[in-house]
């Protein structure tokens, strides 16, 4: 596989979240990994209203991969949200943004199937009766690693994060039952995990520290094969070999994050009625606020 055979050219002069989400509205846009660095991104999942107690209490009951920063301000308002961010109102968060169309790709649902996947704006599925949810994003972090000297391969590479399905079960909220963790993957030497452990710690509106890491932590989490993601690109090195072929690479081992497409995955295990909408993964809606407006 080619090492740019998924990506897009990345777009210039894209320094704000609202730079990006412009741009995204009327261009194709690549994963946003690395996009306007600083600026916040989030995960998307819009629900039938009906479905929105259940799904606060499932953020509630699971922090971790599913950190709550945002939600419409009401049913049906697409243009307008309310934080969940201490300290933080919804303008300072979001403004001049479109739900609809700001995401560069996005995924429909209809009684918990994906069958519009990737697609560029949502104007036909949205209705009165939608509230939209924004779940922390880790690509929220990359920017203080990267600063810190320890920017992640997939950045370096210009590739989607991998994203993996795992056994790990989510605590059940109301219809969400059933459905269990995703997670993304970043593999550093280990000698560095501490650093990376105490630099995304800060960061527990967008996931926080790692939950697991080592190739111990590849069963222990149930996934199969490591070069085969449910989601993202297939991890590999700086010279395009595999990361599963790790007899070369000894001290780069996986690193695991809670993933904010775990929504996405509790949608399709609850059996939901209805239109569901969500952000593609690794295509992620950029936001007004920064990363220093929710770290110490």
């Amino acid at each position: 596989m080619s090492l740019t055979s998924t990506t897009l050219l990345r777009p210039h002069a894209l320094e704000t979240g609202r730079d990006v989400r412009l741009y995204a509205r009327s261009n194709p846009c690549p994963n946003t990994s690395g996009l306007a660095p600083t600026y916040l991104q989030a995960n998307l999942i819009i629900l039938p209203s009906k479905y929105a107690s259940d799904f606060r209490l499932l953020c509630a009951r699971n922090p971790v991969p599913c950190p709550l920063i945002a939600e419409s301000s009401k049913a049906g308002r697409w243009d307008s949200v309310q934080s969940h961010l201490p300290g933080l109102d919804g303008q300072t968060v979001l403004t001049d943004v479109d739900l609809r169309n700001d995401a560069p790709k996005y995924n429909v649902y209809k009684d918990s199937q994906l069958v519009k996947p990737g697609c560029s704006n949502i104007m036909e599925e949205w209705s009165d009766d939608h509230v939209a949810f924004l779940i922390g994003c880790s690509f929220s972090f990359e920017s203080a690693l990267a600063l810190a000297g320890l920017s992640p391969l997939h950045t370096t590479l210009k590739r989607n994060v991998p994203m993996y399905r795992t056994t790990i079960p989510l605590s059940p909220a109301g219809v969400f039952t059933g459905s269990t963790f995703v997670v993304s993957m970043r593999p550093y030497k280990s000698s560095d995990i501490p650093r990376v452990r105490d630099i995304t710690r800060a960061f527990s509106a967008t996931h926080g520290e790692p939950i697991a890491w080592g190739w111990e932590a590849v069963k222990a989490l149930g996934i199969e094969d490591i070069n085969s993601p449910q989601w993202g690109d297939a991890p590999i090195t700086l010279d395009g070999t595999p990361l599963g072929r790790r007899l070369e690479y000894d001290d780069l081992v996986p690193v695991f994050w809670g993933c904010g497409v775990t929504p996405q995955e509790a949608v399709m295990r609850a059996d939901l009625k209805g239109v569901v909408m969500a952000h593609s993964p690794g295509y992620m809606l950029l936001l007004d606020c920064k990363d220093s407006d929710i770290t110490s």
